[in-house]
């Protein structure tokens, strides 16, 4: 459900006393927790480290981010991949397929 206009978007105070001291373009990271803060305009240009449970993920905020939460843009969970035992045969089936290409395109440079 979207914040009332009335009250405007959410941003963290501390996370604003931390902008106003750093310079437009500076490349130091500012590290905060607050991932339901709204990205404003003045963030643009700076790179943030949002955590996400374990680590801080480095953010550089652009244009186009503006109007987003920052949690959107730090995954909390790792993708391995879907399947079990089928998905992996097609793995090592396609990895060996490659191999066998790289060995061919090898063999034919070696010719020329």
């Amino acid at each position: 459900m979207a914040r009332s206009l009335k009250k405007g978007p959410y941003v963290d105070e501390k996370l604003m006393k931390k902008l106003v001291n750093l310079k437009p373009g500076d490349k130091t990271v500012i590290k905060t927790w607050s991932r339901a803060s709204t990205i404003t305009p003045e963030m643009v240009g700076f790179t943030f480290g949002v955590h996400n449970g374990k680590d801080f993920i480095p953010v550089f905020i652009t244009e186009e981010m503006v109007g987003h939460k920052l949690g959107e843009f730090s995954p909390t969970r790792k993708f391995i991949r879907h399947g079990g035992r089928i998905q992996k045969e097609l793995e090592a089936a396609a990895s060996k397929k490659s191999a066998e290409e790289a060995k061919m395109a090898q063999k034919e440079t070696k010719i020329k």
